[in-house]
């Protein structure tokens, strides 16, 4: 990846690259990769370290010649491309490249992920695709009600990726659709940082009511949970990492956990109404899930 940066550097084209940059704190759930700034700082062009304190730049994309995206929940990093799942969509649209330079523009300017993120989100074509660009945390809350949205109103399947579940609009939702049982709900998390999200909510006081709603939707669905490698120092990053959510025929994918910090990180989910898509995410959840057990708490 560094190589392929200062290549197009050197071939003269603009490259800028925003990052996060973390203090010593305890790391969230998931843990990012560590960063080593004075490695992209020695990089031949600009970039920008965001305070990933006390919300994270999770972002992954990148805009390309203001005509092509690339997005989804994969880090840069070695464990990502070969101990992870995780989902890259791309797609070539300028208008969905001017959408996310918005976003970029606001980050590199302010260096500040909390005043990032208000991007419209009003829906444009793509080839004859509905999509709409969600970014955190400007819309944070509103994407959380609207994938609680689409999970609630599905009438016939709901797949889900995700190394946690956290928001309260959805685990709400989850855990109704889970009891009702009329809709054909399933899932893969990361069993092992679900586990430090409870020992994180019985610290805070949140357990009390967050609790029941996640393991009603964990054990009433058919979920499945990795036991990943727990984070420490100097260990693998063996997550469970893809981020997408099937509803019917409409995908929320990118690099939003569904979870709470997720709504006030800086991060970017495309919404698309496409069935073919669907499908194809729909199986390969269904591939992914198919690995691992079902999720015992």
């Amino acid at each position: 990846m560094r190589d392929a940066l200062a290549g197009a550097a050197a071939r003269g084209v603009a490259v800028r690259l925003a990052y996060n940059v973390d203090a010593d704190h305890r790391p969230p759930v998931p843990p990012p990769p560590h960063t080593q700034p004075e490695l992209i700082e020695a990089l031949p062009f600009p970039t920008a370290a965001i305070p990933g304190v006390p919300d994270l730049m999770h972002h992954k994309y990148v805009i390309r010649d203001r005509a092509t995206l690339w997005t989804g929940s994969t880090n840069w990093t070695v464990d990502s491309w070969t101990r992870e799942e995780n989902v890259i969509i791309t797609a070539e649209s300028a208008n969905l490249a001017a959408h996310y330079l918005v976003d970029f523009e606001q980050l590199w300017s302010g260096r500040d992920v909390g005043k990032s993120g208000k991007v419209d989100t009003a829906p444009f074509q793509i080839g004859g695709t509905t999509v709409r660009a969600w970014f955190c945390p400007g819309r944070g809350e509103k994407l959380a009600h609207r994938i609680a949205k689409a999970i609630g109103t599905a009438t016939r399947r709901v797949r889900i990726a995700s190394p946690v579940i956290s928001s309260g609009p959805i685990l709400g939702t989850l855990a109704q659709v889970a009891s009702d049982g009329r809709v054909d709900l399933a899932g893969v998390v990361d069993r092992t940082q679900v586990l430090e999200v409870l020992r994180q909510w019985h610290a805070n006081g949140n357990s009390a009511w967050k609790e029941p709603l996640l393991r009603t939707a964990l054990t009433r669905a058919q979920f499945t949970g990795k036991h990943s490698t727990p984070y420490g120092p100097g260990t693998v990053h063996d997550y469970m990492h893809a981020k997408v959510t099937i509803a019917d025929d409409v995908v929320f994918v990118g690099s939003f956990n569904l979870s709470h910090s997720g709504e006030l990180n800086a991060e970017n989910v495309l919404e698309i109404a496409d069935a073919a898509l669907a499908d194809r995410l729909a199986a390969f959840v269904d591939v992914v899930r198919a690995r691992y057990p079902a999720v015992d708490l």
